[in-house]
């Protein structure tokens, strides 16, 4: 059997020394006694043929001993290469990072002889397909390969991980189905299928990661309704469905789910009312359900929400009045209720928002005066109320705002009376007046 054999070479002489030393200790020999000096036009250049014992593999020009190599970390260090099938002789790896790189061409099926790994993270690469061999590394407990160019469906295999903590395929152009063999992976933490092309449903196995903390799906073609067994999913802190094709309501399950700080499923096609049940999740900082074609009225049981700081409800068909019960959302930053169909008055509740900095409320069907109570909320940043049919005169208590009247300040399209206060005579536009004194 013919001799296999690597050739070093390095302008450094104190790199070259390393690298046969290396080798050397590996019990690899030199050949044709000792190191060649090349003079070329560019300097001096070492080299030094090496003997290779069998035992080792060549990779991106470096020797890697498959005995010994348990961590490989190449990130950041190579640029627009493949990933050669050599790759699955290191049997012995453990954790693989070959992330920012830019590597091209698909992931070699070879990767599934890597049966010893627990964390394979290939993040922000060129890469094109998932091999279903990948379904081997049954002790992946991180999968990354998200920020890549993969195509074609997730494979089914995936489900065979199922020590799997943490899965990323975030960012690529995958298509078909979410395979329902991912609910086998009972001890995911985190799952980010976002930013593909996802289409089908969510699938009711999805009910079974009861230990995931974030599911990430938003930014895909997914249709179907959001299936009831997303409530078995007690841990989710965090649930992001947003522009996806999902219809139906929301299903009252999902007040299960206490231990949400974010939900978000705007830019929808979610019908129905708001579920009462929404009232549960009082650990929500953020809640974004615009853009959607929900009807109903504001269930009071928002008011629950007491850590909540965005509430953005705008853009959809809510009717009814605004609940006074918003009143107890003392923390919230933003509050969006524009271009619904909302009646009644702006309850007097609103001014113990004292933290809000946007408050958005046109193109609804307000009625009734402007509560005096507006002028507590000192610390706004923009205020729109127009489009709507506000009746009596402007509280001279809005003077007490910090807002800058010429650019977020929006009243226009009411039917509000003069005299105006100073601080925005300049800026209520249009008013119908007929009905003032």
């Amino acid at each position: 059997m013919s001799k296999k054999i690597h050739t070093i070479q390095s302008s450094d002489k104190k790199e070259f020394d390393k690298q046969v030393n290396e080798l050397l200790e590996l019990g690899c020999e030199l050949m044709d006694g000792g190191y060649q000096v090349i003079n070329n036009d560019d300097g001096v250049v070492y080299s030094q043929v090496i003997v290779l014992k069998g035992s080792e593999v060549i990779l991106w020009g470096k020797v890697y001993s498959i005995e010994n190599t348990t961590e490989l970390d190449l990130s950041y260090s190579l640029n627009k290469e493949e990933i050669p099938p050599e790759i699955g002789d290191l049997t012995n790896l453990t954790v693989l990072n070959l992330s920012h790189n830019l590597f091209t061409g698909v992931i070699p099926p070879e990767i599934g002889n890597l049966t010893n790994l627990t964390v394979l993270n290939l993040y922000y690469n060129l890469l094109t397909i998932i091999p279903p061999e990948i379904g081997n590394l049954t002790n992946l407990t991180v999968l990354n390969l998200s920020c890549n160019q993969l195509t074609g469906s997730i494979p089914p295999e995936i489900g065979n991980l199922t020590n799997l903590t943490n899965l990323r395929l975030y960012d690529n152009q995958l298509t078909g189905s979410i395979p329902s063999e991912i609910g086998n992976l009972t001890n995911l933490d985190w799952l980010q299928l976002n930013d593909n092309q996802l289409t089908g449903s969510i699938p009711p196995e999805i009910g079974n990661l009861t230990n995931l903390t974030n599911l990430k799906l938003h930014h895909n073609q997914l249709t179907g309704s959001i299936p009831s067994e997303i409530g078995n999913l007690t841990n989710l802190t965090s649930l992001y469905l947003t522009k996806t094709q999902l219809t139906g309501s929301i299903p009252p399950e999902i007040g299960n789910l206490t231990n949400l700080t974010n939900l978000e499923l705007t830019k929808t096609q979610l019908t129905g009312s708001i579920p009462p049940e929404i009232g549960n999740l009082t650990n929500l900082t953020s809640l974004y359900l615009t853009e959607t074609e929900l009807t109903g009225s504001i269930p009071p049981e928002i008011g629950n929400l007491t850590n909540l700081s965005y509430l953005y409800l705008s853009n959809n068909q809510l009717t009814g009045s605004i609940p006074s019960e918003i009143g107890n959302l003392v923390n919230l930053t933003w509050l969006y209720l524009s271009t619904n169909q909302l009646t009644g008055s702006i309850p007097p509740e609103i001014g113990s928002l004292t933290n809000l900095n946007y408050l958005d409320l046109h193109n609804n069907q307000l009625s009734g005066e402007i509560p005096s109570e507006i002028g507590n909320l000192t610390n706004l940043d923009y205020l729109g109320l127009n489009n709507n049919q506000l009746t009596g005169e402007i509280p001279e208590s809005i003077c007490d705002l910090n807002i800058n009247w010429s650019s977020n300040f929006y009243i226009s399209n009411n039917q509000l009376c003069p005299p105006y206060p100073s601080c925005v005579e300049d800026y209520v536009g249009e008013q119908d007046t007929s009905s003032c004194d």
